[in-house]
């Protein structure tokens, strides 16, 4: 695998976006707005040498909502506060490009790149849930193919503004009054179809250039801006086979750009159910599948229907025909529920059903790691951001798997940088406009 290394991120999610993590005796119930809770298993995954923490977001819940969703703090807030108790590990936080504003954006991750010295990173999302527009002063939301295409123009925007500063552009001279070399101030001048910025950013590049872009999509739109902005996505790959497909459409798409494939990590959501045997690993995820409320499966089914209620269906009947049903949410998952319903024959109850449990990730420490193995020597995945679970679970994975690993020459040992890029192995983009002075005076 020549140089090739295994790219690990923690998912903190407090009491957790399932049915049943809220219930274990040893997480708190307010974990999801304690803001210890969090600064805690960032200093344990740092301790495990993690690349980064995660933290997803979505700005509309429901009564039905799961329950770290229902009550948990802002990811730029949390994070900013994370990391001045950590000193390596990646802080990387959800936000969407439909309710927000580029300036707004690249001025906040670009403030938490500089408070942790180089370790942010920004997930983009276009949201999926259409109730979000009316918390934001819109009565419909924008349409799908929309959303994308704002999106790439929301991100390239954001982008020129963090290189609204050279990187010598304050000299900062006390003898000679210079503060700054004004020439090296540039503002941006955008007009779009969708935004206009002037700028520039009233702040510098940090030490790793510019925060890392992350982006979770699975639609066709969604892996297209993958392929255009990503230098990492959150994967929701199912099985095996279709994170290989995932892993290798998306680089390929990348590479039909002009990109270099290596420089996007594929990173899926990783949900594991860890035991000290498999027998213990497979009882435990027996159990919570056996204790899983179908009325609560039903509405967490519906989610990606814009809430549809599927309540309204016989349980043991066909999976019912959803033509009509707006796919105007979470597009990629929609269809992909769809097309396995038909192809596989499932009934409403085996389709709500399906998807629960840790999609083969149930074992030993050695059988997870060899599942991580698997994935990795065979370009489904880069790494896996990993649900943190319970404490017992997240004890396991750092202190048995973490090992497994580190002994197979899969994952580090040490840190050997102290910003997000480097953790990924990506380069420090050239400043825009540094660039282009090189060219102009080459030429």
């Amino acid at each position: 695998m020549g140089n090739r290394q295994l790219h690990l991120g923690a998912i903190l999610t407090g009491v957790g976006n399932d049915q049943y993590n809220w219930r274990h005796p040893d997480v708190p119930g307010d974990a999801s707005i304690d803001i210890n809770w969090y600064i805690q298993n960032a200093k344990l995954a740092e301790e495990a040498k993690f690349d980064l923490v995660f933290i997803v977001d979505s700005p509309f819940i429901t009564p039905d909502t799961s329950p770290h969703f229902l009550n948990r703090l802002e990811p730029l807030t949390l994070l900013s506060a994370v990391a001045s108790h950590t000193s390596h590990i990646g802080l990387v936080g959800t936000l969407t490009t439909s309710y927000w504003e580029p300036y707004n954006v690249a001025r906040q991750f670009g403030s938490l790149d500089q408070i942790s010295r180089g370790r942010a990173g920004w997930n983009v999302v276009t949201t999926g849930l259409e109730g979000a527009a009316r918390n934001y002063g819109r009565e419909e939301h924008f349409d799908h193919a929309v959303r994308y295409e704002r999106a790439l123009e929301f991100v390239r925007v954001v982008q020129g503004l963090w290189d609204s500063y050279e990187d010598d552009a304050f000299p900062r001279d006390k003898a000679s009054g210079l503060f700054l070399h004004k020439h090296k101030q540039h503002p941006l001048n955008h007009k779009g179809p969708h935004f206009s910025v002037a700028g520039p950013l009233a702040l510098t590049r940090s030490r790793q250039g510019q925060p890392v872009i992350f982006q979770a999509g699975d639609s066709s739109e969604g892996r297209n801006l993958g392929a255009h902005i990503a230098e990492a996505t959150f994967a929701a790959s199912a099985d095996f086979a279709s994170g290989q497909q995932y892993y290798a459409d998306l680089k390929g798409r990348a590479a039909a750009l002009g990109r270099d494939a290596d420089a996007i990590k594929v990173l899926p959501g990783l949900f594991p159910i860890l035991a000290d045997t498999d027998e213990e690993a497979h009882r435990i995820a027996d159990e919570q599948v056996q204790n899983l409320d179908i009325d609560k499966l039903l509405v967490q089914l519906g989610r990606a229907f814009n809430y549809h209620d599927f309540s309204q269906y016989e349980l043991d009947a066909p999976f019912p025909d959803l033509t009509g049903v707006t796919l105007n949410s979470y597009k990629g998952m929609a269809e992909r529920l769809i097309r396995t319903a038909r192809e596989e024959k499932l009934t409403l109850r085996q389709a709500a059903y399906r998807g629960q449990g840790a999609k083969g990730f149930v074992g030993s420490p050695e059988t997870i790691a060899d599942e991580i193995e698997r994935w990795f020597a065979g370009r489904a995945a880069d790494g896996f951001n990993v649900n943190i679970g319970t404490p017992d679970s997240f004890a396991l994975l750092r202190e048995r798997v973490v090992p497994i690993l580190q002994k197979r020459g899969l994952f580090r040992t040490e840190y050997e940088h102290d910003t997000l890029r480097g953790h990924l192995g990506l380069p420090v983009p050239e400043n825009r406009h540094a660039e282009q002075r090189v060219a102009e005076a080459a030429e």
